[in-house]
C-alpha cells in the first residue's frame, strides 16, 4: 500500500451479514466473476449486504496492464460461452431490479468479446425483462463494430471510463488512449443511449487537469460522472500521491452539476457502479 497514511474518512466495515453471504453463494454457485472483489472495492460489504454486484465477464485475466487495477494482467483462457446465461440466472436468483456488468480486456479477439457482451445483455433480459441493465464496457481498440454490436441489445446505461487525466494517460492506461475514450462515448450518445464515464484522483492530477476532463466529457455527450479516491491495489501498482479530503469531491460534484452533467457522483468511495441505480434514469429535461 502507499506510505502515505490513509485518512479516517476511507475506513470501511469489513462484509458481513445474511445478504452478504446470499450474493456470496450465488455468485460462487454459479462459478462467475465480480468487479467487486477483483478490483479489491471497498464499497463491496455495502453493495453485498445490500444485494448487489457488479459481475464481470470474459473471465478474470486482463491483457492490458493498467497501472492502477487489481485485475490479472496475462493471455485469457478460452471463451466461456456459458458464461451469459450463469449470469443471467444470478441476477434472477438475487431478483435484481437493477445490474451492472463489465468485463476485462480481450484484446486478442477480433470483436473484443463483444458477441459474449450482446449473449449476456440478451439472455439477462429474457429472464428479467423489467430489470435495468449498465454496461460498463472497454474501448474495443476503436473497433467501432462491436461496439455497435453490443449497444444492438439496448442496454439502459452504456458506461466507459476514462480513469484519470490526460496527462497522465500514458502512465496510468499505456494501452489505451484518451481521445479514443471520448469519442467512444461520443459515439454512443449520438447513437441514443445515456452516456456515462468515470475517473479517480489521488493519482498526481491537478485541480485544473480535473476540470479540463470534465468539459472534455462534456463536449463528448457524456451525461453521467462519477469520481472516487484511488487506491493502491499492491505495491506493485502506483503509489496514492494525495488523499483528497471529502469536501473537495463535494466541490467537483457541484462543479459537476453547474457545468451542465445530469448526474455527479463524487466522494472518497465512490467507485462507477456505486449507486448506479440512481444513473438510470434523466434528472434534468433535456
Amino acid at each position: 500500500m502507499s506510505d502515505i497514511l490513509r485518512p479516517s474518512w476511507l475506513r470501511v466495515k469489513l462484509p458481513s451479514g445474511e445478504n452478504y453471504r446470499f450474493v456470496r453463494r450465488v455468485i460462487d454457485e454459479n462459478k462467475l466473476h465480480t468487479v467487486c472483489e477483483s478490483a479489491h472495492c471497498p464499497n463491496m460489504g455495502e453493495c453485498w449486504g445490500a444485494g448487489t454486484a457488479t459481475f464481470m465477464i470474459l473471465g478474470n485475466i486482463c491483457t492490458r496492464s493498467c497501472g492502477f487495477c487489481a485485475v490479472i494482467t496475462g493471455r485469457p483462457t478460452e471463451l466461456d460461452w456459458e458464461e451469459p446465461e450463469r449470469v443471467a440466472q444470478a441476477v434472477e436468483l438475487m431478483q435484481l431490479k437493477h445490474c451492472v456488468i463489465t468485463s476485462v480486456n480481450r484484446d486478442e479477439l477480433k470483436d473484443g468479446g463483444a458477441e459474449i457482451w450482446a449473449r449476456t445483455i440478451r439472455a439477462i433480459k429474457d429472464r428479467m425483462p423489467e430489470t435495468t441493465i449498465e454496461v460498463l464496457l472497454p474501448d474495443f481498440k476503436a473497433n467501432w463494430d462491436a461496439l455497435y454490436r453490443v449497444l444492438e441489445e439496448k442496454p439502459d446505461v452504456v458506461s466507459h471510463n476514462m480513469e484519470t487525466v490526460k496527462r497522465l494517460y500514458r502512465q496510468v492506461r499505456p494501452q489505451a488512449k484518451y481521445e479514443r475514450s471520448l469519442e467512444q462515448i461520443r459515439r454512443t450518445k449520438e447513437a441514443g443511449f445515456r452516456t456515462k464515464s468515470g475517473a479517480m484522483l489521488g493519482l498526481g492530477e491537478t485541480r485544473e487537469e480535473v476540470l479540463e476532463l470534465m468539459q472534455d466529457l462534456l463536449l463528448h455527450s457524456c451525461d453521467v460522472l462519477t469520481l472516487g479516491q484511488y487506491l493502491q491495489p499492491t505495491k506493485a501498482h502506483l503509489p496514492v500521491q494525495r488523499f483528497i479530503p471529502p469536501e473537495e469531491f463535494q466541490e467537483y460534484a457541484e462543479i459537476g452539476m453547474m457545468m451542465g452533467f445530469d448526474y455527479v457522483e463524487s466522494g472518497p468511495l465512490v467507485r462507477s457502479s456505486y449507486h448506479s441505480e440512481r444513473h438510470v434514469k434523466p434528472r434534468r429535461l433535456s
